[in-house]
């Protein structure tokens, strides 16, 4: 059987905290794996997903391996190096802070019974129709939609200091 393998390195999180999502994937579907990451609310949850999709991607656009069929097979979290920094207390010592890092190796494997529970749709990005605004610009208009100005209107220094909200 045809497998793809995909691995994220250097991961800023302790591999500790990682392996307990990445247990919950093994022998699963890549839809129903995909399902769920995007439900956990664990901070290794998004680079596990992103890692996922690549992998995904990889097989369909590389190997011409069928998305719906491929399961995962393994996936391995090992530490990665440490940086080590020092956490300064009483009397002039310190401690340290060892901030741990992750290596995870992800092996996909097509599987003729592997079982789609799932349909995950992404949202495709659209521009808008005004083109290439700034944020700032769109923030103005809005703005000016939101809240009319009279232009005739004098204010005061003493109503321009203590305003309620800043126009």
């Amino acid at each position: 059987m045809a497998t793809q393998t995909a691995e994220l390195r250097f991961l800023r999180m302790a591999p500790r905290k990682v392996r307990l999502v990445a247990d919950t994937l093994k022998g699963l579907s890549v839809s129903d794996a995909e399902a769920q990451l995007m439900l956990q609310p664990r901070r290794p949850a998004k680079p596990l997903l992103k890692l996922l999709r690549s992998a995904v991607a990889n097989a369909t656009n590389n190997q011409k391996l069928d998305a719906q069929k491929l399961m995962v097979k393994s996936i391995r979290v090992d530490q990665g190096p440490m940086l080590k920094r020092i956490l300064p207390r009483a009397r002039g010592s310190a401690s340290p802070i060892q901030k741990k890092m992750s290596h995870v190796f992800l092996i996909l494997e097509e599987s003729p019974k592997a079982l789609k529970r799932f349909t995950i749709v992404v949202p495709k990005k659209m521009k808008s129709e005004a083109g290439n605004r700034t944020r700032r610009a769109a923030r103005d208009e809005k703005r000016d939609e939101l809240v009319p100005r009279k232009a005739d209107e004098k204010r005061g220094i003493f109503k321009r200091l203590f305003q309620r909200k800043s126009i």
